[in-house]
């Protein structure tokens, strides 16, 4: 909002919760607090984890009323699904940890011999800031946790747990097909999940190695992002992908990397805004 400001670009941010979604003989239409939003050209979704099926919504709604939309609704939900988004990816040629999802108890069995080691990561669907992942670190423990998450109707997916990486990855920010940005997170003392909201810190990455750029760059492209947080492990292999998000929080990047992230974000818009043409509203009948 800053930033487009800065622009004299005039920016309204708007809960998606309060947006009433209207369908009708005058075409879709948004109201907000009970007045018709009108004259956007342009909109940018920051879209929680907590509201998603609402927020998509929301933003399927502009892109009904003919609106460009940064980040559409279809590409956010390949997003928020984990393995949806690594079996996009994973046929792009972006690999991912070795993965494995099943219903039952009773397949367990086949997805340690497929993962191969302990500990392992127990991963829910849907999460983020490292919400919703834990590590497994014996068979008894990943039975217990998986057969109590089953009982509540919750999905889980196995992965290997990349130990090379010792506790860190790296966060790759993708805006209009090119990297702006990357740092290295580091987890604290004592905890695997390298997230800053777990307490773990960034540092710049000076030279990101072109394959990594090209991995990070493909994610998002395969997702249908045109603003991505894609985060990936370093490893011999080279990038393996952990996840693909669809809203990726900026400040310790901006802070780590001394770039102006929203900046390039408020650019993307409005190059958007250009260049896709507004579907001229519904005539009335």
């Amino acid at each position: 909002m800053d930033e487009a400001r800065r622009k004299n670009i005039e920016c309204l941010v708007v809960n998606p919760l309060r947006c009433q979604l209207i369908i009708g003989r005058e075409g879709p239409e948004v109201f907000v607090y009970g007045k018709k939003l009108e004259g956007v050209d342009v909109v940018l979704p920051r879209i929680g984890t907590s509201i998603t099926e609402y927020g998509l919504l929301v933003v399927r709604h502009f892109e009904c009323m003919g609106i460009p939309v940064a980040n559409g609704s279809d590409a956010i939900l390949n997003s928020r699904n984990k393995f949806r988004a690594l079996q996009i990816c994973s046929v792009k040629g972006v690999a991912p940890p070795q993965s494995v999802m099943s219903r039952s108890l009773s397949d367990v069995p086949l997805a340690y011999k497929r993962i191969g080691q302990f500990p392992m990561i127990m991963k829910l669907l849907q999460g983020s800031q490292g919400i919703g992942v834990m590590l497994g670190a014996d068979r008894s423990s990943v039975e217990s946790v998986m057969a109590t998450l089953l009982e509540f109707d919750k999905d889980l997916i196995l992965q290997e747990f990349v130990k090379e990486a010792s506790g860190s990855d790296m966060r790759i920010l993708v805006v209009g097909g090119k990297v702006v940005a990357a740092m290295r997170r580091t987890a604290k003392k004592g905890e695997f999940r390298a997230n800053v909201h777990r307490g773990g810190y960034g540092e710049r990455v000076t030279r990101l190695p072109k394959r990594y750029e090209r991995a990070a760059i493909a994610a998002a492209k395969a997702v249908g992002l045109d603003i991505a947080g894609v985060d990936v492990l370093e490893t011999a292999r080279g990038p393996v992908l952990l996840e693909v998000n669809s809203s990726p929080g900026f400040q310790e990047l901006e802070k780590a990397t001394k770039i102006n992230v929203a900046e390039k974000m408020v650019q993307m818009a409005i190059k958007l805004a250009k260049t896709k043409k507004r579907r001229k509203p519904r005539k009335k009948r």
